[in-house]
């Protein structure tokens, strides 16, 4: 669990041991691009990263990174690794791994929650054993019998990749035959495909900076769902809404299962939280996302400012919370 000394963080100068712990211009390394199919949208992310820390004062190296070449992370002087990687090698805990490895303070989650969270059926089954509603949901793979387990999900179904994000390639099947093609189809190009329960019902979202919830955002698709096109693609038609009106009650429930959800998967700095809210007004968790994109389109900056954080503050708040977790490791270590 995050530990509450992180409220209240951007109010004050932090003096804590360690070279990540300076409430000073840092040298900072943000790595993006990378080798996942969500290339375009991290280097985006990068870009504006990059930026905010130029803005903020901060020495700024950017790195394209990729596993056949990691001697960005061997410069000498690195103060802080700003990972706005998405998608296998980035989110997976591979990157994470690597800093750890290297003594690196970096932003966000640690190698384990990161593997956790990158696998939708592990993240889910951390739900249900942390007694988290999430839709059920069917594993295929080429060696299980998934046509037979397959029928215990009534249509319509959601056909995603297992491991992934941006919403990359998933499919609502709404009959037998559009289900199993596109099973087969994810099958041939990933070896796995999930098979979940379809809840109707209104699309919502949850940043945690910290371990502090923002305020929720519905995601209103112009298309049938919140697919990757809707994600990105000007023009789209998605629109974003703070003015949701749900009761208290539920709104709450939401905060609440949102930072029960980062907290059971062992998230840290940031994360954002998914959810379908079904017609009896019943929240269900779909997955988390360890590092939520930080494009123009991104649903994180944009309830960070509804909280009153600008992208800049946002950043730098991120910034600070890796900063005291790292002064806080070195002072025990000592």
């Amino acid at each position: 669990m995050n530990a509450p000394a992180t409220e209240g963080i951007t109010k004050r100068a932090i003096s804590l041991p360690g070279p990540c712990a300076r409430d000073e211009s840092l040298d900072i390394t943000v790595l993006m691009g990378g080798p996942s199919r969500e290339r375009e949208v991290s280097l985006t992310s990068g870009s504006a990263v990059a930026g905010a820390l130029e803005q903020l004062g901060h020495r700024v190296t950017r790195s394209d990174i990729g596993p056949d070449d990691v001697s960005a992370l061997d410069r000498p002087g690195i103060d802080l690794v700003f990972i706005a990687l998405h998608g296998w090698f980035g989110e997976s805990g591979e990157v994470q791994d690597l800093c750890e490895a290297r003594g690196l303070c970096y932003v966000g989650s640690s190698p384990k929650a990161s593997r956790i969270a990158m696998n939708k059926s592990h993240t889910k089954d951390a739900f249900r054993l942390a007694g988290l509603a999430t839709p059920d949901w069917v594993i295929a793979d080429t060696a299980s019998a998934w046509r037979e387990k397959v029928q215990a999900l009534p249509l319509p179904v959601v056909v995603k990749p297992v491991d992934g994000g941006s919403s990359v390639d998933v499919t609502i099947a709404k009959d037998a035959g559009r289900r199993d093609a596109a099973v087969e189809s994810m099958l041939a190009e990933y070896g796995s495909a999930m098979i979940e329960r379809f809840v109707q019902g209104r699309e919502l979202t949850v940043g945690i900076l910290g371990n502090k919830a923002l305020p929720i955002i519905e995601v209103i698709p112009g298309r049938d769902f919140y697919d990757y096109t809707a994600k990105y693609a000007d023009g789209a038609g998605t629109r974003y809404s703070f003015d949701h009106g749900l009761g208290s009650r539920v709104r709450q429930e939401v905060l609440d299962l949102s930072i029960a959800a980062h907290e059971c998967i062992g998230c840290r700095d940031m994360s954002r939280v998914d959810f379908i809210l079904d017609e009896h007004e019943r929240p269900w968790l779909l997955e988390i996302n360890t590092i939520p994109g930080f494009t123009s389109h991104s649903l994180l900056p944009m309830a960070a400012k509804q909280e009153g954080l600008d992208f800049a503050a946002m950043v730098s708040r991120i910034v600070k919370l890796a900063m005291q977790r790292q002064g806080v490791r070195q002072a025990i270590q000592r």
